[in-house]
């Protein structure tokens, strides 16, 4: 029997120590929050989108951040496998468009009340309120191994240690980055951390702030790199105007891509990063306007600005209107054919320019981690120190949005406790 000692009590943590456990190892989760699963608690909005009903090769598709390094993971564990676990524990789940699996519950705290069920069926001892210091190692046969970690208390001894800490997102929930410093003290390589799945700010607040709370379903988007004229992202469904900028699904998503693409901090420093937004991609350019002169005829007599009603979101029409250049007291039957592709170029093609990522704290998933060259895909081991594995967020991969990132939690942390 090996003494496991589990650094960080989120999902990957807590699913590492329930595996070991149930392997047959003596397990201790080390946790510095006075609470398991934190950060799983927010998770969905407060509900849990558990993970994603899709098949397991998507779930590799949907990971821009180094997906085939999970590939072995996900054989081990699956989507179906969290599904039964929750089952078994008592909890029914539900899918939810987009392929989301959510519990029926609708609240998070019951996914957690699972987990801590079982931990406390199996007598897995937690300890809260406690931040390890250091893990320690000593050379045996020229090999650097794992002898224990050092706390703010006490030194333990284990025969294996799982780093699951996290990343540096959602602070409040203990996601400080402490894992990368201890990682790097046994001489691993983080590479560059930076927020994914985060709102993105735009150079024109003032007009953004105009439009704050406005939530758009249904639009096209599409992130431009307009030095190269080349396009970084395509997606649909929904978003929202904030007071910085924009945020939302499919502006989350975005993220994902926006911030492994080559030099974007400088192009959005010098506005070459431009997000289109398509109000009535149902619609193609000659759809819509027949459309607009469908309703124009209509209501021929009446002001411009009180024209759109119909085919726009109240709160977007002035900024739909101030774009379009056309005078909002013209009447709707002096508006010229120029004028109305100018109205219809706007509705296909709202731009927004992009000035960059909001801060890492309110990044949902931390793009960055463990270099995956230094872990064995099949077991989660470190290459560089024997004995030491990984699991969860603290590992250079990540995800959009869809369950898919819980997944990586649980998946990398089964492979942990299980080796």
């Amino acid at each position: 029997m090996n003494k496991v000692i589990v650094i960080g009590g989120g999902p990957a943590g807590i699913m590492a120590g329930i595996t070991a456990k149930e392997n047959n190892n003596e397990v201790l989760i080390i946790e510095k929050n006075n609470q398991l699963g934190k950060k799983l608690l927010i998770t969905g909005k407060g509900r849990c989108n558990i993970t994603s009903s899709l098949e397991i090769e998507e779930f590799i598709k949907n990971t821009p951040g180094n997906g085939m390094f999970l590939y072995s993971a996900y054989q081990q564990y699956t989507n179906n496998d969290i599904i039964k676990f929750l089952e078994q524990q008592g909890l029914k789940v539900k899918e939810e468009r987009g392929n989301r699996i959510f519990p029926v519950t609708d609240k998070s705290v019951d996914v957690l009340k699972c987990f801590t069920k079982k931990i406390k069926e199996l007598n897995i001892e937690v300890k809260y309120n406690t931040k390890v210091e250091e893990i320690l190692t000593e050379i045996v046969d020229e090999k650097t191994k794992v002898i224990g970690v050092r706390t703010d208390k006490e030194t333990i001894k284990a025969d294996k240690v799982i780093l699951a800490t996290g990343g540096k997102s959602y602070p409040l929930t203990g996601s400080t980055g402490d894992g990368y410093i201890l990682a790097e003290k046994l001489g691993h390589k983080i590479t560059s951390i930076k927020p994914s799945l985060v709102p993105l700010e735009a150079f024109d607040k003032m007009e953004c702030k105009e439009l704050q709370g406005l939530s758009l379903k249904n639009v096209g988007i599409k992130l431009i790199d307009i030095e190269k004229n080349k396009q970084i992202y395509e997606d649909f469904g929904e978003m929202i105007f904030t007071h910085f900028g924009i945020s939302g699904p499919t502006i989350l998503s975005s993220s994902a891509h926006l911030v492994r693409y080559k030099n974007i901090d400088k192009l959005c420093n010098e506005k070459k990063i431009i997000l289109k937004i398509d109000l009535k991609p149902a619609l193609d350019e000659k759809k819509l306007n027949d459309r607009i002169l469908r309703d124009f005829e209509d209501i021929k007599n009446k002001q411009f600005k009180n024209s759109l009603d119909k085919l726009l979101p109240q709160k977007l029409i002035p900024a739909v209107i101030k774009r379009s250049k056309i005078n909002l007291n013209k009447k709707v039957n002096e508006i010229t054919k120029k004028e109305r592709e100018q109205l219809l170029k706007q509705i296909k093609n709202f731009e927004i320019t992009i000035r960059g990522f909001r801060p890492i704290e309110e990044a949902i998933i931390t793009s960055g981690g463990v270099n995956i060259k230094e872990i064995n895909p099949k077991n989660m081991e470190s290459k560089k120190v024997k004995n030491l594995y990984f699991a969860g967020e603290i590992i250079d991969v990540d995800s959009y949005t869809g369950g898919f990132n819980l997944q990586i939690a649980y998946s990398t942390g089964y492979v942990a406790g299980l080796n």
